[in-house]
């Protein structure tokens, strides 16, 4: 898709605080490549703005605009000593105002697909799962029968 370097994207993130907020971003903000969650995140401690560089690659400019404006919302409502939380009244009028995401869609690249199937013998509900399970440690969640692997009979499935 698209790559942004760190100039392009200090410019973009001015832009569109000036654009949806009228007013300037004058904190910093920078691509972690270790976030694998999330899009972006605040830091209100050190006042600054990382994104994940893997949204804008997979998802493109218009995804990763929206998570620009989200985390900007923390940014602008935190400088003002207002709600910046997600559980906050401010926080969720200003999103709605700029239209911002209250959460950004999950990665293509993050999409797990399941290794292991896990069956109870008594209820015959099935879980699903990417890491192996320790099978007499487990037991079902809906009435605590003993689980069976059957992985190989779900393959299709995967």
């Amino acid at each position: 898709m698209e790559k942004m370097n760190q100039e392009e994207l200090k410019k973009l993130v001015n832009r569109l605080s000036e654009e949806y907020f009228d007013k300037p971003f004058i904190d910093d903000v920078s691509f972690n490549f270790r976030l694998r969650t999330t899009g972006g995140r605040y830091i209100p401690s050190k006042r600054k703005i990382e994104l994940n560089p893997k949204y804008v690659e997979e998802l493109g400019r218009e995804e990763f605009i929206g998570i620009i404006k989200h985390e900007l919302c923390h940014y602008h409502l935190h400088i003002e000593g207002k709600g910046y939380q997600h559980r906050d009244k401010e926080f969720k009028q200003l999103l709605k105002k700029t239209g911002s995401p209250r959460h950004c869609s999950p990665l293509p690249s993050m999409k797990k697909k399941y290794k292991y199937y896990y069956r109870c013998k008594h209820c015959y509900t099935v879980y699903k799962r990417v890491r192996q399970m320790n099978l007499r440690r487990y037991r079902c969640g809906k009435c605590h029968g003993k689980l069976e692997n059957v992985t190989s009979k779900h393959k299709d499935l995967n």
